[in-house]
């Protein structure tokens, strides 16, 4: 299983070389990189520019990135909306696509392979109109990555369009075969369950966000820091027909010690060893 860190750990901070070599001494082979404009600028030819010149004479590899959530630099927090490729309004659908295809771009200068794409926010319903707005989305979306060499893996969320069950309704209504999942193990531990997540989304499942919590609240802690029962996760995907790369996915808000970073990651990846 491809050990992948992602970038979610910093997201306070710009993304810089200076992080990416903490990240390449924690037992990772490739990272996954989140698209806030605060932490990884992809509307700056500079940024990207210095990224992919580092992953270019580095061993670290891009292995994905997290499409944005917000188009500004404060995460909505002064007031920009989502981005929210179902919304009902048509405007927000058309900006929030808009958005996701300035990330994607960021491919001609990194090299990463999927990118992992959130359907709604928590408050949105399941419905005919949630279906045809996503098929809408990653139809659009995926005929603009395909010529960069990008993959769209859906996540699972906690809301009702994202459920293991809907996505996978989602993906046979539109025959979306070149469309994957990217499960999140602690998204599905609030809500349906890591097996029955696994055992819904099997064979789609291509990448698996990484992270603990109690039940009830998207910590995004250390595994072992919740209530997972890791053992039992670890074997249900090793037993998956190709395993997923494993990413773990940390909150920047824990308060460690960024020289202890490294050993917190080797210790978590070794769970999937």
């Amino acid at each position: 299983m491809l050990r992948v860190l992602s970038t979610h750990l910093f997201l306070n901070q710009r993304l810089h070389a200076g992080l990416l070599e903490l990240m390449a001494r924690s037992g990772a082979e490739a990272v996954e990189i989140f698209a806030a404009r605060q932490h990884f600028d992809y509307a700056s030819q500079e940024h990207m520019q210095e990224l992919g010149e580092w992953f270019a004479s580095n061993p670290l590899k891009p292995w994905s990135m997290h499409a944005p959530r917000y188009p500004d630099r404060e995460m909505g927090r002064a007031g920009a909306p989502a981005v929210n490729v179902i919304h009902p309004e048509k405007a927000r659908r058309i900006n929030a696509m808009d958005e996701i295809k300035r990330a994607l771009e960021a491919a001609e200068h990194i090299p990463f392979r999927n990118m992992i794409i959130h359907l709604g926010e928590r408050e949105d319903g399941w419905s005919p109109r949630t279906v045809e707005y996503s098929l809408t989305a990653l139809e659009h979306l995926g005929a603009f990555a395909s010529p960069l060499g990008v993959r769209l893996l859906v996540e699972n969320l906690v809301s009702e369009p994202t459920s293991p069950e809907h996505l996978i309704n989602i993906l046979e209504i539109g025959h979306l075969k070149n469309v994957g999942v990217c499960l999140d193990l602690g998204h599905a531990h609030i809500t349906v369950g890591v097996s029955e997540a696994i055992s819904t989304l099997n064979t789609r499942i291509a990448s698996v966000h990484v992270h603990d919590n109690h039940g009830s609240k998207d910590e995004h802690l250390w595994p072992g820091d919740g209530t997972i029962d890791w053992p039992a996760a670890v074997a249900s995907l090793k037993a998956l027909a190709t395993p997923p790369a494993t990413v773990l996915e940390i909150t920047h808000s824990l308060g460690d010690a960024p020289d202890s970073l490294p050993a917190l990651a080797e210790k978590a990846f070794a769970r999937f060893a």
